[in-house]
């Protein structure tokens, strides 16, 4: 059974699983059913952070134009770009035991493509959640249910990895962003061309 975290919660993913490193992180979503008309495409990314809270490398913005960091520690598994069907609809793996010295926190946004010229907004996006489960067993460690809190944000920040001395613990987020991506990537150190 998950652990089911509510915002602001963090909780060690290691301490009760020692050996664990291969996990993935899944996010999900639904689309009301008073949208806009047009298709949602919404967009998982990670980014790898030093103690800054900023990316050192264009490199360490993990998305769907940049599957693979060049460590090979996290893996973005492809784009959905409509979110029908039940359970995930991005995932991200990650391998805690190749994750870069430099790099102490890892987040997991998701983004809606070009909000804006479309009209829409998380306001319009329900059931949202970010899961983590062992790559290995396939069990599920814990998952948090982002709720309704969101209106006229593009972007979100569903949850984060963080290195705390030996253990990888995870902490439940869930805060939205007007200005999509780029608003992201300004906060995270990325240069958006």
């Amino acid at each position: 059974m998950p652990v089911c975290l509510t915002k602001g919660q963090k909780v060690s993913l290691t301490k009760d699983h020692p050996g664990l490193s291969k996990v993935v992180v899944g996010l999900g979503w639904d689309v009301n059913a008073f949208d806009t008309g047009g298709d949602f495409d919404l967009d998982a990314a990670a980014f790898l952070l030093a103690d800054t809270g900023k990316i050192t490398k264009s490199e360490d913005f993990v998305f769907y134009g940049n599957l693979t960091h060049p460590s090979g520690s996290v893996q973005h598994l492809g784009d959905n770009r409509t979110g029908v069907g039940d359970g995930d609809d991005e995932q991200i793996k990650v391998n805690l035991a190749s994750v870069p010295d430099n790099i102490t926190k890892i987040a997991f946004t998701v983004t809606i493509y070009e909000a804006e010229q479309r009209n829409q907004n998380f306001g319009q996006v329900n059931n949202a959640f970010i899961r983590i489960y062992n790559e290995e067993t396939g069990e599920e460690m814990l998952r948090y249910d982002l709720g309704e809190d969101f209106s006229i944000e593009t972007a979100a920040v569903f949850g984060e990895l963080y290195k705390n001395g030996n253990e990888w613990k995870f902490n439940a987020i869930g805060s939205g962003y007007q200005g999509g991506l780029a608003a992201l990537c300004a906060n995270f150190g990325v240069d958006v061309e």
